[in-house]
């Protein structure tokens, strides 16, 4: 099994080869841009899969891993990245990506991951594909922990406490003490100001225009 590793960080690349090289039937080599990776290509035998980072140099975004994908014939191709997002891995693997790797994948992780894609099959983490996407991050967010972030979100939506409750799948008197707590992190004093807080904050925009006009 041949695959090449491109990534302008040295000590990636480094890393990657010295676990896949300590399997006994991985081959590795590595190119530090897309330009290097495709002349490699060209000039060896056929290699089983191409990792390629997302934000070296030579990709542009989406662009490089179709030219790649094109490339000679044609080549199974993954992205991998640290900064790419849900979104971002969701149109390469629409585009026929072999798969997308987090960077933060752990190691024997990302082995298995590199063997599944270059045997033919598609690949992505679940748990970074099914992700929630983040909230805004912002100064008031910041002041809460994330369940009473969510309370706060209830609150704003004009809910009771019995349904945040059945919302969040926890207990009413368990609201009650997270409203109490947001409400001195935020100044507030009651559930209409801090859904005004909330609004000022540029927190939950489209909840709060239906509410608030």
């Amino acid at each position: 099994m041949r695959i090449l590793i491109a990534d302008d960080h040295d000590l990636l690349r480094d890393t990657l080869v010295m676990f896949l090289e300590g399997q006994d039937d991985i081959e590795a080599q590595t190119a530090a841009d897309l330009d290097a990776a495709l002349k490699m290509v060209s000039g060896q035998d056929p290699f089983d899969l191409l990792l390629l980072d997302y934000n070296m140099p030579g990709m542009n975004g989406l662009s490089g891993l179709t030219k790649a994908m094109e490339y000679d014939g044609g080549q199974r191709v993954a992205l991998m990245s640290g900064q790419a997002t849900r979104d971002i891995a969701q149109k390469a693997l629409d585009a026929g990506a072999a798969g997308f790797v987090p960077k933060t994948l752990p190691a024997k992780s990302m082995v298995n991951a590199i063997r599944f894609m270059a045997m033919g099959e598609q690949y992505a983490p679940l748990e970074f594909m099914t992700a929630p996407a983040d909230e805004p991050k912002n100064e008031l967010a910041e002041k809460l922990s994330p369940r009473e972030f969510q309370v706060l979100r209830g609150l704003t939506e004009g809910k009771s406490n019995k349904e945040i409750a059945r919302d969040l799948d926890i207990q009413e008197p368990t609201v009650k003490l997270h409203v109490k707590t947001l409400y001195r992190k935020i100044d507030a004093s009651n559930r209409t100001q801090a859904a005004l807080i909330a609004r000022e904050a540029g927190l939950f925009a489209d909840t709060l225009s239906d509410r608030f006009g």
